[in-house]
């Protein structure tokens, strides 16, 4: 069956020319020679940058006339975005065989919506690729963007397993780890993995704000832990916004639970109680450090690495100098001035933990001491 799929040129369009869209239609050009990528985007910008660098073959004047012409359609934009959009698509003559999939974050109103308005006309695939960077357009899409990263597809339980091995067979360049869960669970689990970190991070960064400084600009102490702590609030307010409401219900459970776990170790600091105390950070520790080392999860990692240097003129250049020799994209530099629990006096951030590693060793074959906060 998949021979007679291969033997026609096929068409994939791609809605939402970010990051996440170009990223996919990068990888659908690598595993896919033969077929033919659309694409469309609300701005324009983004759709003329996504031409010039190759991403797309061309674009479409609009979500329907490029879906009148697909086989395959990625709607790869926030999830209010996707649900309407779902609901133009239904008012399209498609045609009968196109296979539909979203990357929206938040999968439970999008696939409810896809089955009210799609019916049994199209099929529907619900999709969350659980990876992303520190930058974002499509001049930042890369093939590779979800390689060994957990891809969760979500399909309603009318939709047949050959159905769902199409869709993979689609997305076979992203090199993802497919993972079939119902809606319902995944909005779970992002939401306890994803979606509430990101509230957290951000009331820190609120809680600092409104912290008296006493006219000491306290937010220039905040270079070690507390900044990473809290780097994920620096994400798309617009982008978050949209995905904490689409997921409020799931996020308020988790509150509860937050609200109940807070209280205990308050109780257990009043109390004066220094075992219990201790348990606590034993706990989460013993936890946390049986989480993979080198594995892409929901949250993008930072890919930094911190470096001992001398304080001598020039001591800079020779790091950056040894970097570029090893032929490593550097994607920032930061010199800490406070030092918490980090051990450098120097941040490097690198596009991907692969370049983080190699600059690791060139820097450590020239005598530098690094570490890795992971």
């Amino acid at each position: 069956m998949e021979k007679s799929h291969s033997a026609r040129k096929r068409t994939a369009f791609i809605v939402g020319l970010g990051l996440i869209g170009g990223s996919i239609a990068r990888a659908i050009r690598t595993a896919h020679e033969d077929a033919a990528i659309i694409g469309y985007d609300v701005r324009s910008g983004a759709r003329q940058r996504a031409l010039s660098l190759g991403v797309i073959d061309r674009c479409a004047d609009s979500v329907e006339s490029g879906a009148r012409e697909a086989d395959f359609i990625v709607l790869a934009a926030p999830v209010g975005a996707v649900i309407e959009t779902i609901d133009r698509l239904a008012a399209v003559e498609l045609k009968k065989d196109v296979l539909i999939t979203d990357t929206g974050s938040a999968k439970r109103l999008i696939t409810a919506k896809a089955r009210t308005v799609l019916g049994d006309r199209f099929v529907f695939i619900g999709g969350h690729p659980m990876a992303g960077s520190h930058k974002s357009g499509v001049a930042a899409s890369r093939a590779d963007l979800f390689e060994n990263a957990f891809y969760f597809l979500t399909p309603d339980r009318h939709t047949g397993p050959e159905t769902i091995e199409r869709l993979k067979e689609w997305l076979k360049g992203t090199r993802a780890r497919f993972l079939t869960i119902d809606a319902d669970t995944h909005d779970r689990i992002v939401g306890v993995l994803s979606h509430f970190p990101h509230l957290i991070a951000a009331a820190l960064v609120h809680e600092l704000k409104d912290f008296p400084d006493h006219g000491l600009n306290i937010s220039r102490f905040a270079a070690g832990g507390f900044r990473d702590i809290t780097r994920i609030a620096s994400s798309d307010p617009s982008l978050w916004q949209d995905i904490v409401y689409h997921n409020r219900d799931v996020l308020i459970d988790c509150f509860t639970s937050w609200g109940e776990r807070m209280e205990r170790i308050q109780e257990l600091l009043k109390q004066g109680d220094a075992e219990g105390i201790k348990r606590f950070f034993l706990e989460a520790k013993m936890f946390r450090d049986q989480f993979p080392v080198k594995q892409k999860g929901t949250i993008p990692s930072a890919n930094d690495l911190y470096l001992d240097i001398p304080d001598r003129p020039g001591e800079i250049a020779r790091v950056t100098a040894a970097i570029a020799e090893g032929n490593v994209s550097l994607t920032n530099i930061q010199v800490i001035e406070w030092r918490e629990d980090v051990w450098g006096v120097l941040r490097l951030s690198f596009p991907s933990a692969e370049a983080r590693d190699r600059a690791d060793a060139l820097l450590k074959k020239k005598g530098y001491a690094t570490y890795i906060n992971d």
